[in-house]
């Protein structure tokens, strides 16, 4: 069955979808590889993987595509599932006989509510979907498939759940679908080198935080993790289809969670001589750490979160303020590039929180800074707990654009003041002296980067204008 993998332009420039941490349409142009959807790609022999978003297609153009396929798997989210739901109902409109699936984590939660959403959603699959939608490509009948829900008649039934994919090494290589049917030119990451390609060494992730939506509905909590030795080679064969490629990303939850696996992964990346980065943990050790920088490692993506010792234990981040700080220290003797991530409105925030978190972000000082909206999102215990205590006051999750919207209130902080917290968050960190002076000097003396910064610093303007607008809005959430 000729099949249509597609990650939709929900909304223009929206990195919200199939490889997406978080999401949202961020602050300065981003879009990571739809990794998720490259899988099942590589299983389906007739099969091409269409990342609209950053590719710059349209509706209209994904239509027009769509009408070649037999079988379309879209991949949604909860901020971009209902125009998702209106791409689906336009590509059955122009042929009728298409079979749409739609996968992901929003389907994964509510499938009964989002097969009701149309009945242009011919079944979803939840949690991994790799195989479902490929047995369904090769001709196997839904009924007999694991993991999918579908409406028949008008009842819907679920299929026994798909056990997780355990042997992760009999997965395709996803960069060989990366240079079958993208643009790698089109990633762009503003703190990884450009051009990058990214893949993931492992799934699940076992740390518990409340909020982080991966593990809690797609991947699960039991950490599966690839051989070195494929690791290795997939890392072979992206510098071999991508000479061009800066830096090898890998997009792992918890890249450092085994040390002893990290110490493995290690032995067999430095003889191979490449840049890398990957997402860390601030309860890495010094010894780690060297061992990663000696094996290639440039740049660590931490999420941080919060400032508030309080907040880390609500959220059940697993971590201390002291861990982060000695963790930034080592990074710093060593080297080890820093991007940290925080966000505003977990449970327990105050005025007097955030205040401590953006006084933290200064300490710690990592080389750049993400701030978000603590989004509640189905399927996560921040999602129950909020709906719990009556704190959800919309199902909106974005904009009509794509941006973050506060879909929810604490008893003393308001909406308006969550949107403002992050537009001061990004002041306060930015506007000092000695980031600007990072920033020229790296405009300088980084090769190519020049262009590159003054087109993230333009954007970076345009967001805080766009934020105050938007706190304007919430006058009164």
């Amino acid at each position: 069955m000729k099949t249509l993998l597609l990650n939709p332009p929900s909304f223009e420039k929206f990195d919200g979808g199939a490889g997406a941490r978080y999401q949202a349409t961020r602050e300065i142009t981003a879009f990571w590889y739809p990794t998720w959807l490259a899988y099942p790609a590589g299983l389906i022999q007739k099969s091409r993987l269409i990342d609209a978003p950053s590719h710059g297609l349209s509706p209209e153009e994904i239509i027009r595509i769509s009408e070649e396929y037999d079988f379309v798997v879209v991949f949604t989210s909860t901020p971009g599932f209902r125009n998702d739901v209106h791409i689906a109902q336009m590509m059955k409109e122009a042929k009728p006989g298409l079979k749409i699936a739609f996968v992901g984590p929003h389907v994964t939660v509510l499938p009964e509510e989002s097969l009701n959403a149309s009945r242009a959603i011919d079944f979803v699959v939840r949690r991994e979907f790799d195989y479902a939608v490929a047995e369904f490509a090769r001709g196997d009948n839904p009924e007999k498939i694991a993991g999918i829900s579908f409406k028949k008649g008008r009842r819907i039934l679920h299929n026994p759940d798909r056990p997780l994919i355990e042997d992760l090494d009999q997965l395709p290589f996803v960069v060989d679908i990366f240079k079958r049917d993208l643009d790698f030119t089109r990633y762009d990451i503003p703190f990884l080198l450009h051009p990058y390609v990214s893949f993931y060494t492992s799934r699940g992730c076992p740390a518990m935080c409340t909020f982080c939506l991966w593990p809690q509905t797609m991947s699960g909590h039991r950490w599966r993790t690839r051989s070195s030795d494929n690791v290795a080679a997939e890392v072979e064969r992206a510098r071999e289809l991508f000479p061009q490629a800066r830096e090898i990303f890998f997009d792992d939850d918890t890249f450092t969670w085994d040390k002893s696996r990290v110490f493995e992964l290690c032995r067999k990346l430095r003889p191979l001589k490449f840049t890398w980065s990957c997402n860390c943990r601030v309860t890495t050790d010094f010894e780690t750490l060297r061992v990663m920088k000696e094996a290639g490692c440039r740049l660590l993506v931490v999420g941080f979160e919060s400032g508030d010792p309080q907040i880390l234990k609500n959220i059940r981040k697993g971590t201390t303020i002291e861990q982060a700080l000695a963790f930034m220290k080592n990074c710093k003797r060593l080297g080890i590039v820093v991007h940290g991530d925080f966000q505003i409105g977990h449970p327990g925030e105050t005025r007097q929180t955030i205040e401590r978190t953006i006084r933290f972000a200064v300490e710690l000082d990592p080389e750049t800074i993400q701030v978000s909206i603590s989004h509640p999102f189905p399927g996560t215990l921040f999602f129950d707990m909020l709906k719990e205590k009556g704190y959800l006051i919309s199902t909106a999750m974005a904009d009509s654009r794509g941006h973050q919207l506060p879909n929810f209130r604490y008893p003393d902080l308001s909406g308006e003041e969550i949107i403002q917290a992050i537009s001061d968050f990004y002041d306060l960190y930015y506007f000092r002296p000695r980031i600007i002076f990072r920033i020229v000097r790296r405009a300088f003396f980084e090769a190519g980067e020049c262009r590159r910064l003054c087109k993230q610093a333009k954007e970076f303007l345009g967001f805080r204008a766009q934020r105050k607008r938007q706190a304007d809005r919430t006058q009164g959430l």
